[in-house]
């Protein structure tokens, strides 16, 4: 494939994938890989190892910040994290969460704090949860040339309301879900915690890309918490991660021998220091 076309190799040829890039991806039935990041140097090495998207995510309030939950998490935060992993990113699209309530309370405070995120972050994309319920807001953000990833099924954010993180099952619910987000104008979609066969039947109906997270293979794409993939969850690991390194242990390690080096005048050596 050419360096002009959407779908091509991006780590050779540089080009940056753009929210309509999605849908080229999608008719091409290339499967999308998107990541988590939240600081410069993982953005960065996250960008360089080739995935088409990287999330900004709230679910920095749980591997960052320590919260049991998604809902601590501010704006201001969320902005914060987001302007560096924007600095470092040169090739994916970079997507950010909107914390709640920054998209529940009214759709000019909607399109407010996503201007801000844009304007402020260096990134190309926002993401809300919900489908018919913020069918009006998604509308509104992209009628102000805010490019808008959907995210349903499981909505972390409305975890007391959902009663705890369960596997969403009323198919007829999902499915106006994602077909009211899909024509409010959203470019892509996430589904969380989505029976397989359900999760075939939306991204069968649905023109624009679904993202799956606990939503099985039938999905246009996959999405994983960076410190998940690495094997660096300290806690519980949902169901549906698979970990690609077990860096917990190396870190661990690493320190310790740090650690007894220093206890025992091995470290700094000769070659560490300056005559």
């Amino acid at each position: 494939m050419s360096s002009r076309d959407p779908v091509s190799d991006r780590t050779s040829s540089q080009r940056r994938m753009t929210a309509p890039g999605f849908a080229d991806l999608k008719a091409a039935g290339r499967k999308i890989s998107m990541v988590t990041a939240y600081d410069y140097s993982f953005a960065q090495l996250v960008d360089s190892a080739g995935v088409e998207c990287i999330l900004v995510g709230d679910s920095m309030s749980m591997v960052v910040q320590g919260h049991e939950n998604t809902l601590p998490v501010t704006l201001d935060e969320m902005i914060y994290h987001a302007e560096m992993v924007g600095r470092a990113v040169q090739s994916a699209l970079v997507v950010v969460d909107m914390p709640f309530p920054s998209y529940h309370v009214g759709v000019s405070k909607a399109i407010e704090s996503s201007g801000r995120i844009l304007k402020e972050s260096r990134c190309q994309a926002v993401k809300l949860e919900g489908g018919v319920d913020q069918a009006d807001t998604i509308s509104a953000l992209v009628s102000a040339g805010i490019p808008v990833m959907a995210h349903c099924g499981l909505g972390p954010q409305s975890i007391h309301q959902l009663g705890g993180y369960r596997v969403q099952r009323d198919e007829a619910a999902l499915l106006d879900d994602a077909r009211a987000a899909t024509e409010a104008g959203a470019f892509a979609m996430v589904l969380e915690c989505v029976p397989q066969e359900v999760a075939r039947k939306i991204t069968e109906s649905i023109a624009i890309p679904t993202i799956g997270i606990g939503a099985g293979p039938h999905c246009d794409g996959q999405v994983l918490v960076l410190h998940d993939l690495l094997g660096l969850t300290v806690d519980y690991v949902p169901r549906f991660v698979r970990a690609y390194a077990d860096l917990k242990t190396e870190v661990l390690g690493a320190v310790r021998r740090f650690r007894d080096d220093v206890r025992e005048g091995e470290f700094p050596g000769p070659e560490h220091g300056y005559e």
